[in-house]
């Protein structure tokens, strides 16, 4: 019966409607697959309970001319064992494959092909490509906060900043924020992390499949939060290559560093003058 039901399946159906497609990156199929399976874990869980509801309904509901009260049962230990230790071994190995997929996300990689310094602004984002470019002093791309066109809420993409990624290479990305906490999330990729004034978060992946997937902030940070957008852009080694050197041409050498970060208090920093 199931591979009946699942034979009619789209493809978004069989990853369990999720964004995006297969493989867009080394971790996005696990996820997937963790996802899909726990819904149909559940699905079977419930379908279980919900039989047996209906069987008790059936099987004990009170017949004509039938009076008082039903025989009633109670202390039944192999029940109460059944159904204390069956949730128990469910909760268990929803943790235990859910950990297991994390710590395989969470997995900082060595010497990785790209380091890429991220930081959260109000409301935009600023790329820090390292080890690139002249002298291998890095090249930056400095975002501006989405401008809508209408009252549609439909936005100009071209002026959106653009975060390029080359295919098939391990990307480290450094998360920071220059204000309050934002949140850097790419909804395809499957998974997002906060940038955190005054902590250093990291994400590891590896872009597995070329194309434009769009990004935003996933924390309430202020006005304009809606407006927090960007794009990430997966492309060829060549391309890649070719986009870094034309930054450096513009004269986006270096890095945009904390000396644009807004607050002046956080842990380590000097007290503000006055």
């Amino acid at each position: 019966m199931l591979v009946v039901i699942l034979a009619g399946c789209t493809q978004q159906e069989l990853r369990g409607y999720l964004p995006g497609t297969a493989g867009i990156t080394n971790h996005t199929d696990g996820i997937t697959g963790l996802w899909v399976t726990s819904w149909i874990v559940l699905l079977l869980v419930g379908l279980l309970t919900w039989g047996l509801i209906i069987w008790a309904v059936v099987v004990y509901r009170r017949r004509k001319g039938q009076t008082g009260l039903p025989v009633q049962l109670r202390y039944n230990m192999p029940i109460e064992i059944f159904y204390t230790i069956v949730p128990l071994i469910l909760v268990l190995g929803f943790f235990a494959f859910t950990a297991k997929e994390q710590n395989s996300i969470e997995a900082p990689t060595k010497n990785p092909d790209v380091q890429i310094e991220v930081y959260g602004k109000r409301w935009a984002w600023d790329f820090n490509y390292l080890n690139v470019g002249p002298s291998n002093k890095g090249v930056y791309s400095a975002g501006v906060q989405a401008v809508e066109l209408d009252k549609t809420a439909s936005v100009d993409f071209s002026k959106l900043n653009t975060l390029y990624l080359p295919i098939n290479k391990t990307v480290q990305i450094k998360l920071e924020s220059r204000d309050v906490i934002h949140s850097f999330w790419v909804p395809d990729f499957l998974y997002k992390k906060d940038t955190i004034p005054g902590k250093d978060n990291y994400m590891y992946f590896t872009p597995t499949k070329l194309g434009t997937y769009e990004g935003k902030c996933a924390e309430l940070c202020g006005q304009y939060h809606s407006l927090m957008l960007f794009e990430v852009k997966v492309v060829s080694q060549s391309e890649y290559d070719s986009y870094i050197q034309s930054q450096a041409d513009k004269g986006f050498t270096g890095a945009l560093d904390q000396s644009y970060d807004t607050n002046t208090n956080l842990p380590g920093t000097t007290a503000p003058k006055s």
